[in-house]
């Protein structure tokens, strides 16, 4: 058992209560972490569709979407027809009850639906509302849809992605997308910290090329700072050497050296010091300027041995390394075993089902155990009864007019 299993405390967000309007992937991985941290979230999803990723397949499981799991574990699905004008009205009686809604809808959509921000905080003052876009709600492009692929290009990023001869490259997964998602939930959680002081709810307003832009880091620092025009490295680093991935016997594996005491360390484990004496690599400033000549040198010793002996003898001597692991190696490492970061959750249907469990280790106050993400209006009832306060009546006749699923 892990110390988070082991932890009796409530978890932080117990008691706060989250209309997601929010469909795909950032505003769902905002979401998805309020609901670990302890929130109550209720999915709104067209009835008979639902969120996009539900028909995003494969990979599925048994017809399920993975990546529609991957974003909404411990979640309440409530299927209400926003084009009906009492599904609006529904949803509006929900937002009088919640402490933070989040919405990526294109611009103008909820306005159309009354649903928008103006017309809530009069409702409810106390709303935290948090609108997800890829260009921000306002500027010359607010209107326009924004997709990760999309953004990746023109922020910036895949620019310094790939092969340096190579064409531009985007990442594996959709990071503007869960750069946006975590953003948003610091936006949130700061915004309920400023509510507790002035009790009043505020307009956040996230924009996937903000974020994007702004997770070029060191790079975009480079060129404001200094008119450093960046380019691609492949796996090496543009500022620090060696720093990438290298080759063995029987294999390649990845080396990070950090600072010149570390260079020195390998130099040592390699059998070559005398080139940590080399005023060409003495220091990191000068093994960048040299880069192709040194790792020459490197991994003229390093085929003459195994991936399993170098990542020995090198973490043995305090230098960061390690496997190129695909996805089944890096899940079932037994590290990740260990933090117990994947978790065997019940499910109606399958019996249990593998997800993620959160990655913040809040040691008093735990993020909750995950629950299966659910299945499109699986709360439907629940929800309009315990928040609404519903009639069984009201509910079937709401079914039968097609408010609800």
């Amino acid at each position: 058992m892990t110390e988070q299993q082991a932890a009796t405390g409530a978890a932080p967000l117990e008691g706060i209560r989250v209309l997601d309007l929010s469909r795909v992937l950032a505003g769902p991985w905002c979401t998805q972490t309020l609901a670990d941290l302890g929130a109550e979230v209720w999915k709104i999803e067209a009835p008979g569709q639902g969120d996009d990723t539900r028909s995003w397949l494969p990979p599925d499981l048994d017809g399920e979407s993975t990546y529609f799991m991957c974003a909404n574990r411990s979640k309440q699905s409530v299927a209400i027809n926003l084009k009906h004008s009492e599904g609006q009205a529904l949803v509006r009686r929900l937002a009088q009850e919640a402490d933070i809604l989040v919405e990526n809808y294109r611009l103008g959509t909820l306005a159309k639906f009354v649903l928008d921000y103006e017309t809530l905080a009069v409702l409810n003052p106390r709303l935290i509302y948090c609108s997800i876009s890829g260009y921000g709600r306002t500027g010359p492009r607010a209107a326009e849809p924004g997709y990760d692929f999309v953004i990746q290009a023109e922020s910036g990023l895949m620019a310094i992605t790939g092969e340096v001869d190579g064409e531009p490259m985007k990442l594996g997964v959709a990071i503007t997308d869960l750069v946006t998602g975590m953003n948003a939930v610091q936006a949130v959680l700061a915004a309920l910290l400023a509510r507790g002081h002035s009790g009043k709810g505020q307009l956040i307003d996230l924009a996937l090329l903000d974020g994007a832009v702004n997770v070029l880091a060191n790079i975009g620092m480079g060129y404001l700072a200094a008119q450093h025009r960046p380019g691609r490295f492949g796996n090496g680093h543009p500022t620090v050497v060696p720093y990438q991935i290298v080759s063995s016997s029987d294999g390649r594996f990845a080396l990070a050296v950090g600072n010149d005491a570390q260079f020195a360390a390998l130099c040592g484990v390699l059998g070559r010091l005398e080139l940590a004496q080399d005023n060409r690599y003495r220091s990191n400033r000068q093994r960048v300027l040299n880069r192709d000549t040194l790792l020459r040198e490197l991994e003229g010793v390093l085929v003459t041995q195994s991936n399993s002996y170098w990542l020995e003898k090198i973490r043995a001597a305090g230098i960061p390394a390690g496997s190129v692991r695909d996805v089944p190696e890096a899940l079932d490492a037994p590290e990740i075993k260990a933090r117990g970061l994947v978790v065997d959750t019940p499910d109606s249907r399958h019996g249990s089902v593998r997800l993620m469990r959160s990655p913040l280790n809040l040691r008093g106050t735990p993020p909750r155990e995950p629950t299966a993400p659910p299945r499109l209006g699986e709360h439907t009832d629940a929800v309009l009864k315990n928040i609404l306060l519903a009639s069984s009546e009201q509910i079937s006749l709401w079914r039968s007019s097609g408010v609800i699923e």
